[in-house]
This record gives C-alpha cells, structure tokens and sequence, in this order.
C-alpha cells in the first residue's frame, strides 16, 4: 500500500504553515535579517547579520538599541524573509535577548560565519533564544 504525501497545514490566508524544524533550516547558517526592539515603549525594527548556533539566533551589534535589549533580558523578535522566484517564506524567532559573555559562549560564536554587512565596530555578541518560532510559505 502506498503512502499518500500529507497536504501542508495552511493558514486562514492560505499559507502554508511551517513546522519549528523547517524553520530552522530555512534560517540556514547565517545571513541578514531583521531585529525587532521595544524602544521608549515603542517597537523599532532594525536590520542585522546573523547565524545560528544551537537553534538560537546569534546578532552581533555595537553599543546601543540592541545590546541595550540584551542586557535587560528583554524579549525580541528576529525576522527573515526570502522573497525571490517561486520561493516566497518568511520564518520569525521570538525569545529573550541576551549577551553573550561567558568565555566558552564567545568562542563559539567567534567561530561562527557571520556576514559583515555593516560597516561600524560591533563587538558584541547577542543571543536570541528560539522559545518561539513560526513560519509561513506563500503557496505557489
């Protein structure tokens, strides 16, 4: 008997819904993406480098709006999109922000292949735990 391909979840808008492990591979290794921040109660959206390490989201960034987050644990919202041809998905990780410190951490994230898109110092590193991840796909 065969088996027959299960159809993919779809949302009320006629996405497809993406598991938590799609997501993560779409995130892939690294790239540019987005950061969303409460800022004097207001939320901001500011563009990043990335890479993952461990399923949670790794930024680097200087001194400010971002690291400011991370330092009080506040929790963010990390986007990507792809946008090109037929492959249309956007994926979202939401978690608590925090610095990476610890000698072990900074090491490994030291290691890590991150674009450097941005032209100003950013030495220090900041993690997004992926406590929620989501993603969609445009249905082609």
């Amino acid at each position: 008997m065969e088996e027959q391909a299960l159809a993919p979840l779809v949302d009320r808008n006629g996405l497809e819904i993406l598991s938590r492990d799609e997501c993560l591979a779409l995130l892939g290794g690294s790239g540019m993406g987005r950061v969303a921040v409460t800022m004097n109660a207001l939320p901001v959206v500011l563009p990043v480098c990335y890479a993952v390490l461990d399923e949670d989201v790794i930024i680097r960034t200087g001194t400010g709006t971002k690291l400011s987050a991370a330092v009080n644990h506040a929790v963010v919202t990390f986007q990507i999109d792809h946008l090109d041809g037929d492959e249309r998905w956007s994926v979202c990780v939401t978690g608590v922000a925090s610095p990476v410190t610890r000698p072990e951490d900074l090491a490994a994230v030291v290691g890590l292949s991150m674009p450097t898109g941005l032209r100003t110092l950013r030495p220090h590193f900041v993690r997004i735990r992926s406590d929620l991840v989501s993603g969609r796909r445009l249905l082609g």
